[in-house]
């Protein structure tokens, strides 16, 4: 199999149709068609269910999908290591997040840096964090921005300052406590929860240390979506401190901060360890450092 056949493989399951596909390939319908069904024909297997107006794999297309992901993604990684090493000021940087962490900084870095390096070009992916992680080792992405924490005998990674987590609530189901700015692990007691999964196992368990099992409503890794969810009135979320930065201030939601007992979480920014970054990114985490980072550990 050669690079062109999986690029040509990739292109048509990520479009969903041989038409898009073509176009995304500058090649005629009829050939990629062709390219498709010789790539079946030496590989001695079936890798699209056929009668569909869209793509679907079998599950040995399944299993070649997700190799050729990690291949090109290596192979990509490979070439724009060699033709960025030693510039810097041009060329792309490939970053993963989770919504939560890079909204925190991401904005104003990005724009930042853009203006040290006007011709440098931004791709970013937005997942939850296990994903991000696989992405960094296919070299899909060279940096990971995530909340959890990086092993590291395979990345080098920066870790933030710790920032609390919050509750946030509409204004018409507020619970009032002892301080406007706090609301205690106990007062929540048969309130409606929205709760991210990545942050479950530690909330539960404070919840039962006071005594009640919390009724949860929904569990969502968006931030975004559990935001917008408090402001139906579905319930009140638990977000980092960060969030605050999506929420637009028309004093429809209220956020205290939850205590008795805090609960707290941080950002990790990871690479991959030995390996060769971009000037790009080594540009992008110096800049990060220089922004963000006062006591480093890394």
């Amino acid at each position: 199999m050669e690079i062109k056949d999986m690029q040509a493989f990739y292109a048509v399951v990520e479009e969903g149709n041989i038409s898009h596909a073509a176009l995304r390939l500058d090649i005629a319908q009829p050939a990629l068609s062709r390219q498709m069904k010789r790539l079946e024909t030496s590989l001695g297997v079936k890798l699209f269910e056929r009668g569909s107006r869209r793509i679907r794999l079998t599950e040995a297309g399944q299993l070649l999908y997700s190799r050729v992901e990690h291949i090109l993604g290596m192979v990509d990684g490979t070439v724009r290591e060699i033709t960025e090493i030693g510039t810097g000021i041009a060329g792309s940087i490939r970053i993963g997040t989770i919504v939560s962490s890079g909204a925190q900084f991401l904005p104003q870095l990005m724009r930042s840096f853009n203006e040290r390096y006007p011709q440098v070009t931004f791709q970013i992916w937005e997942s939850e964090g296990t994903r991000v992680f696989e992405l960094l080792d296919s070299r899909a992405i060279e940096i990971g921005i995530t909340r959890t924490q990086a092993d590291a005998n395979v990345y080098d990674s920066i870790i933030l300052s710790n920032e609390p987590l919050i509750m946030v609530m509409n204004r018409d189901n507020c619970i009032c406590g002892k301080k406007d700015d706090e609301v205690r692990v106990k007062e929540l007691k048969n309130q409606p929860i929205i709760l991210p999964f990545r942050w479950k196992g530690s909330f539960v368990a404070q919840c039962k240390k006071a005594g009640f099992t919390p009724h949860l409503v929904c569990e969502s890794d968006s931030i975004v979506q559990d935001i917008l969810n408090v402001r139906t009135g579905l319930g009140m979320a638990l977000v980092p401190y960060s969030a605050l930065s999506l929420i637009t201030d028309d004093g429809q939601l209220v956020c205290k901060k939850l205590v008795d007992p805090d609960m707290m979480t941080h950002t990790v920014v990871s690479w991959l360890k030995n390996r060769t970054l971009s000037a790009t990114a080594r540009h992008f985490i110096d800049m990060f450092r220089e922004m963000y980072v006062k006591d480093v550990r890394d």
